[in-house]
């Protein structure tokens, strides 16, 4: 009897421990996390979305707009937290020189105490260099 009682406090401990969890995981995600994150996606997909045989035929670096938009997609997708809602607006893609503009804004879906709701943007703006 003493054991089952020790089980299914066990349980409930547990299950209580992913709530506190899951409700301070939005608390810890922070403005600075989500800029750093976008800043390092936009810099790998436009690395990513360089044209390759234009690049070998002229020597010029340019980037190609759907495979840059498709790798920002779906990079920023897999890391991006769940417990918030993103909206990003790709502003300006330039093939030659590569250089893009993108937005993201965030907004928490966790119920907060006090009952406001913060959209926080954060704008970059990125030049791909190269050196020959």
């Amino acid at each position: 009897m003493k054991e089952s009682f020790l089980g299914y406090l066990i349980i409930i401990l547990g299950i209580f421990t992913l709530t506190v969890l899951f409700l301070f995981r939005d608390i810890t995600t922070t403005n600075d996390q989500n800029y750093y994150l976008t800043k390092e996606i936009t810099e790998s997909a436009m690395l990513e979305s360089v044209d390759l045989a234009y690049y070998r035929q002229t020597g010029i670096v340019a980037i190609n707009k759907e495979k840059f938009t498709e790798n920002f997609i779906r990079r920023y997708a897999e890391s991006a937290s769940l417990n918030k809602t993103y909206n990003i607006k790709i502003h300006d893609v330039v093939e030659q020189p590569p250089k893009v503009s993108i937005s993201v804004d965030s907004k928490s879906t966790v119920f907060n105490f006090t009952g406001e709701q913060f959209n926080i943007t954060n704008r970059i703006n990125a030049i791909l260099e190269t050196q020959n």
